[in-house]
C-alpha cells in the first residue's frame, strides 16, 4: 500500500470503545479533582497565623526555661532516655518528671479540644466552641507568662499547643497541624516525590501526561502550596520569638502571641453572638469536610429508574 493512502476508518465497535475509555479517563480525572477541595483563604490564613503563634511560644518557652513545649516526640524520647539514666542512677527524678509533665499536659489539652468541639467539622457560626477554645489558648499563655517556676509554666504552654494542635488537625484533616512540622515536612516530601514520579514514569515511556496526571498534579500541587505556607509560617513564629522574647524580656514575652489567639476567639464569639440577632436572617453555617484521594467509586452507566405505573 502507498504511503500516501488514507487508513481504514474505524469500525463502529472500536471508536465506541476509545470513546467510553477517554469518557472514563475524564470522569476519573474529574473524580480526583474532587477529591481534595482545598480550604478557603480564610482558613488557610488562619491555620498560618496559628502556626506563627505555635512557633513563637514554643521558641519562648525555650528561652525562658530550656524546654520545648510542643515536641511530644522530643519528649516522649526523653521519657525513654530518662528512665533508663533513672535506673543507672545517672539522673534524679526531675528530668523524668519535666518530660511526663509536657507530654501529659500536651495530651490533656487536646482532650480538652475533644470535649469543646466534638465533630470532625468545621461550622462557621455553627454550634462548635472555636471562639472559647481559642480564648482558653489564650489563657493558658497567658497564664504562663506569670506563673513563677519552670516545668508549671512550661507545661500551661504545652496543654495550649495540645489545644490548638487538635483544634485544626481533627477538623482540617491531618494535612494541617500548627504546633509542630515534621509530619509537615514529612507530607511535603512525599508530595512532591509523588509529582516527580508522575514525571518521570511518563519521561521514560516517552508519553505526554494524560488527564488523571494532570489531575493528581494539580491536587498534589494544591496540598504543597498549603504545607508550604505553614512550615514557612512556623519558621516565621520562631524568628519573631526569639527577637520578641529580647525586646520583652522573659515569660511575660508570651502576651504577645497570648493577644493574637485571644482577639480571633473573641471575634469569633462576637461574630456568633450578632448574627444570632433576629435582625439578621438565618445564616447556614459554612461546613468543611475532610477529604481523602480515595473517593467512593461511581457508577458510569446508572440504571435508568423506571416510574411506578399509575394505577
Amino acid at each position: 500500500m502507498a504511503q500516501g493512502a488514507h487508513q481504514a476508518p474505524l469500525s463502529p465497535s472500536r471508536l465506541s470503545r476509545q470513546s467510553t475509555s477517554t469518557r472514563r479517563v475524564r470522569e476519573k480525572a474529574a473524580a480526583i479533582r474532587k477529591s481534595f477541595q482545598r480550604p478557603k483563604f480564610w482558613v488557610t490564613g488562619f491555620g498560618w497565623c496559628l502556626a506563627t503563634c505555635a512557633g513563637a511560644a514554643n521558641i519562648i518557652a525555650f528561652k525562658c526555661w530550656s524546654l520545648y513545649a510542643s515536641h511530644v516526640t522530643g519528649s516522649t524520647s526523653a521519657m525513654a532516655f530518662r528512665l533508663e539514666g533513672y535506673h543507672q542512677g545517672e539522673y534524679g527524678s526531675e528530668s523524668l518528671k519535666e518530660a511526663c509533665s509536657l507530654v501529659l499536659c500536651f495530651l490533656l489539652g487536646a482532650y480538652t479540644c475533644g470535649i469543646l468541639i466534638d465533630k470532625n467539622q468545621v461550622h462557621f457560626l455553627g454550634k462548635a466552641f472555636y471562639g472559647m477554645a481559642l480564648v482558653l489558648n489564650s489563657a493558658l499563655l497567658v497564664s504562663a507568662a506569670f506563673i513563677p517556676g519552670r516545668l508549671v509554666p512550661s507545661c500551661f504552654v504545652a496543654a495550649a499547643c495540645g489545644l490548638q494542635n487538635a483544634m485544626c488537625t481533627s477538623h482540617f484533616g491531618a494535612i494541617i497541624r500548627t504546633t509542630h512540622v515534621t509530619g509537615t515536612v514529612t507530607d511535603i516530601g512525599s508530595t512532591m516525590g509523588r509529582i516527580s514520579m508522575i514525571w518521570l514514569r511518563r519521561a521514560i515511556q516517552k508519553q505526554a501526561l494524560n488527564d488523571i496526571d494532570r489531575a493528581e498534579i494539580a491536587v498534589d500541587a494544591q496540598k504543597l502550596a498549603v504545607l508550604a505556607g505553614l512550615w514557612a509560617s512556623y519558621l516565621s513564629g520562631g524568628l519573631i520569638g526569639i527577637y520578641m522574647e529580647n525586646v520583652i524580656p522573659g515569660p511575660k514575652a508570651l502576651l504577645v502571641p497570648a493577644s493574637v489567639t485571644g482577639s480571633i476567639g473573641l471575634f469569633y464569639m462576637a461574630c456568633r453572638q450578632l448574627l444570632k440577632d433576629p435582625k439578621f436572617p438565618e445564616t447556614k453555617p459554612w461546613t468543611l469536610k475532610h477529604s481523602t484521594l480515595n473517593p467512593k467509586p461511581q457508577t458510569l452507566n446508572p440504571k435508568p429508574q423506571t416510574p411506578n405505573p399509575k394505577p
